[in-house]
């Protein structure tokens, strides 16, 4: 989900897990307000340990993924194009699935 961290972008992200049928068990946030009106007490973890953790591993996708950091280029102006690149990243580094 892109944009920014306001209540909008995150009812708009819960919608589309719950209209998946994906249960949150659990949210790491940096206490952000919008966070606390949302997200369920008892799914919602505050801190920076864990927030750390999720920051250094979206550093790596910037970094894998250079069109994401500056105009290069392989700059592209395109969501569609991002989304697709997105998804190609992540299956092959969190789940490690074969492209080919």
């Amino acid at each position: 989900m892109f944009g920014t961290r306001e209540r909008e972008v995150l009812w708009e992200l819960v919608g589309l897990l719950y209209s998946l049928n994906i249960e949150i068990v659990r949210v790491y946030s940096d206490d952000n307000f919008a966070y606390h009106d949302i997200i369920p007490k008892n799914v919602l973890q505050t801190g920076k340990r864990n927030t750390q953790k999720i920051e250094r591993k979206h550093l790596t996708f910037r970094t894998r993924l250079k069109r994401l950091a500056r105009k290069t280029i392989c700059y592209s102006k395109s969501v569609e194009m991002h989304t697709i690149l997105f998804g190609l990243l992540i299956n092959v580094i969190e789940f490690e699935r074969k492209l080919f």
